[in-house]
């Protein structure tokens, strides 16, 4: 005879048969696509402003601001000083508003990426996805 351990042991060594679901992508809702692609646009401004750091101030140890205002005072003559130009000052100004017209492109292009596929599926019926419950 079998415990009802060794039975309950056979029966959950049993796989169960994986129940497959297609559904059919046939909307994007509007505002749900604006908050994403602004989260996302946020996240990429914050990688923008500190990558932008540190690429300045691993560039400014290093001396390379130093041998490029030496080359440019030597082609351009004494005029040219490159220093004041890459201040840290300058270049983290320069990345922030590249990161916010990066924020507000990012988040219009999701809006208008949503309003196309919402178009698009009256014409095509949308995108049919595949789920399974591994």
């Amino acid at each position: 005879m079998s415990s009802v351990a060794d039975k309950l042991a056979r029966k959950s060594n049993r796989k169960t048969p994986a129940k497959q679901v297609r559904l059919r992508l046939v909307y994007i809702d509007f505002w749900s696509a604006v908050k994403l692609s602004f989260l996302v646009a946020v996240c990429f401004a914050v990688v923008t402003v500190v990558a932008t750091f540190l690429v300045f101030t691993v560039l400014n140890s290093t001396g390379i601001f130093g041998k490029l205002n030496e080359l440019v005072q030597d082609v351009a003559g004494a005029g040219g000083d490159l220093t004041s130009i890459l201040s840290l000052g300058n270049v983290m100004g320069f990345a922030v508003v590249a990161a916010l017209l990066n924020l507000v492109v990012t988040t219009a292009l999701g809006a208008i990426i949503a309003v196309l596929y919402n178009l698009s599926v009256k014409i095509t019926g949308g995108i049919l996805v595949g789920f399974t419950n591994n």
